[in-house]
């Protein structure tokens, strides 16, 4: 097995992760929140989408879904066009609302330029410094595997908020 297959594996398995926490639910459920803090369905597959856009976006050296298709519009979210949620207050996760349709059809989008672009990499590729604000500097290597670890935590916690929406929970 090459380096490519398994990273083609990785964010293949998240794609499809996606699309069975989203399955049969609407806006409703997406943006159910256990307590007022917590997070929902909704910004949680929205934050690990905009997070995959931008990271392999920024390594591949292409333009991110999220401007180059219109998705940033569609989504009429009231953050700046850079925003992926990472350190988003209570009030902002509560602003991610989306249909399952649009949470869907953005992480396809984004997973095609990521599939793309793990399909050609190479062993030797995984050393190139892609990031020299960190100490040690960050390579490719380090930042799919942390982009795929982050993406596996997120797609979990959303399952468990999937199973306490079909569970009947009530928000605190």
């Amino acid at each position: 097995m090459e380096i490519a297959d398994v990273f083609v594996d990785a964010f293949t398995r998240i794609r499809e992760a996606v699309h069975a926490t989203l399955e049969g639910l609407d806006e409703q459920q997406l943006t159910f929140r256990a307590d007022s803090e917590a997070n929902s369905i909704s910004w949680l597959l929205w934050h690990l989408t905009r997070v995959e856009d931008d990271h392999i976006c920024d390594v591949a050296g292409v333009e991110q879904a999220w401007t180059a298709g219109g998705w940033f519009d569609r989504f009429g979210l009231p953050f700046e066009r850079g925003a992926h949620g990472y350190g988003h207050t209570s009030d902002e996760v509560a602003q991610v609302r989306a249909s399952a349709e649009l949470l869907s059809g953005y992480h396809d989008a984004v997973s095609l330029v990521t599939i793309d672009f793990v399909k050609g990499l190479r062993g030797a590729d995984l050393d190139r410094v892609v990031d020299r604000r960190w100490d040690p500097p960050v390579t490719l290597g380090v930042r799919l595997v942390s982009v795929v670890e982050d993406e596996f935590q997120h797609i979990g916690q959303a399952g468990f908020v999937r199973g306490l929406v079909r569970r009947g929970a009530k928000s605190a």
